[in-house]
């Protein structure tokens, strides 16, 4: 008899992590997570049921009075626990819907002949997005904020803060990228040998961004007007620079995905 021959996939290397990836598995964390506390509450509620048949009816020995008390006190943990999980899920869908969004307009770049990158995972962080192209690397974080309903709030910056409607962001967004692109630098110079000058760049969707005195070392844009910035930059890198660096985020993203 014969048996079957063992059998591998065909596929040599993991797919490239896609836009918001990181925040897709943030949210099915959470989802598991609202999950538990409702089963949690749900098993108990099945016992404290079955303690109340047998108390209603013929075998009065049982008294549910004290496992009530820990249901309701259960209960009321377990919907704080899940009303507070629902918020942050809230706030990671919009975040990665933002980046999603994003990544789809970067789809312009590449037809400009740039390489992008997406979901770039470092310990305990991670880059949204990096294009490589004959005009430079730009490093790109995405930043999704919801906005006034009544009135058209306008994102402003300076060299060490970004403002929503003339308050600082509490999380500076300058400081992330500034340590972000310092990352990506030395990672690159590590593996290529090479220092390349990268460019930070900060993208909020779907609001006017306005550029203060003192604010050029970052870009901070619509995404709408990404592609038009680096169009109209210089060429800074050779093509074979171009495909070097794409090689090694390439080969440094598949390498972190099987650890």
């Amino acid at each position: 008899m014969k048996t079957k021959p063992q059998k591998r996939s065909p596929l040599k290397d993991k797919p490239l992590r896609y836009a918001g990836q990181s925040l897709d598995e943030a949210i099915e964390d959470k989802a598991l997570s609202a999950l538990q506390w409702f089963l949690l509450a749900t098993i108990t509620g099945i016992f404290v049921a079955g303690d109340w048949i047998r108390y209603l009816y013929p075998m009065p020995a049982v008294k549910p009075w004290l496992v009530t008390i820990i249901f309701v006190m259960i209960v009321v943990w377990s919907i704080i626990k899940i009303i507070g999980t629902i918020k942050v899920i809230k706030k990671l869908r919009m975040a990665r819907d933002g980046e999603k969004l994003v990544g789809e307009g970067l789809q312009e770049l590449i037809r400009q002949g740039a390489t992008v990158f997406h979901d770039i995972q470092g310990e305990k962080f991670n880059i949204d997005h990096v294009a490589v192209s004959q005009h430079g690397i730009f490093l790109i974080e995405t930043k999704t904020y919801s906005k006034p309903i009544k009135k058209e709030a306008v994102i402003t910056h300076d060299k060490s803060n970004v403002y929503v409607d003339g308050f600082p962001i509490e999380r500076n967004p300058i400081d992330q990228v500034n340590a972000l692109t310092k990352w990506l630098q030395e990672l690159l110079q590590k593996s290529t040998g090479n220092k390349f000058y990268i460019k930070p760049v900060i993208l909020f969707p779907g609001w006017y961004t306005e550029k203060v005195k003192g604010g050029e070392e970052i870009w901070i844009l619509n995404p709408k007007a990404l592609p038009t910035f680096i169009e109209n930059e210089p060429i800074r890198l050779k093509e074979s620079d171009v495909h070097l660096v794409a090689f090694h985020l390439s080969r440094y993203i598949r390498a972190h995905e099987t650890k």
